[in-house]
């Protein structure tokens, strides 16, 4: 009887100790799977999340258009005395920027530049100028130019900060700086720029001078 005790405990210590393995070795391979999801670096997202992301693919785009890096096209258009010019900037196929430049008769102009990554406008700056005379003689008339910029930081087609600064400009001379006047913040809505875009989109492959956009 003594000796069937003895063998019933030590089989029981066995299957205790073969049982306690298993639960080490499964928490060891829980612990494992977590300490390589910790340590697998993390997928980079390529699109444009922040206005740092703007800044610093405005400045990329920039410096390829001061050196001349890009290939261009270019279309006219006339519509409701409106007379426009439109410069599709390229790179390798790919849009970076396109400039919409129009002038009116009633002493008014606008140019607006699309700044775009994989597809989508990033960044939008419109400069509208309004002119009038200011003084002088018939003679030698002088003039005051009126110059509203807007700068417009998109992320996912919708604007997350807008940006306006007005200041004038005299043909007499004595003008301030305008990289030293500060900006504003304001709220903006961009629907009908983005309209405007899409309708550049659609004609950028004719030729010739369009009747309207």
């Amino acid at each position: 009887m003594k000796k069937t005790l003895l063998i019933l405990s030590v089989i029981f210590m066995i299957s205790c100790k073969k049982e306690s393995g298993t639960g080490t070795q499964k928490h060891k391979t829980v612990k494992d799977s977590v300490s390589v999801k910790k340590s697998s670096p993390t997928v980079q997202n390529d699109s444009i999340q922040s206005v740092e992301d703007i800044k610093k693919e405005y400045a990329a785009v920039s410096s390829l258009l001061l050196s001349k890096k890009l290939d261009s096209t270019n279309f006219t258009y006339y519509c409701n005395e409106k007379e426009g010019e439109v410069v599709i900037y390229k790179k390798d196929g790919q849009i970076k920027m396109i400039k919409d430049f129009y002038s009116e008769h009633s002493h008014f102009s606008s140019s607006t530049q699309y700044f775009i990554r994989n597809n989508q406008v990033f960044f939008i700056f419109q400069d509208e100028t309004s002119w009038n005379f200011d003084g002088g003689t018939p003679e030698k008339p002088e003039t005051k130019d009126d110059i509203l910029e807007k700068r417009m930081y998109i992320v996912n087609d919708k604007a997350v900060q807008c940006l306006e600064k007005k200041y004038s400009v005299r043909s007499k001379g004595n003008n301030p700086d305008p990289n030293k006047i500060n900006s504003r913040e304001t709220k903006c809505d961009i629907s009908e720029l983005m309209k405007n875009y899409q309708l550049i989109l659609k004609n950028k492959d004719k030729k010739g001078e369009l009747k309207c956009l």
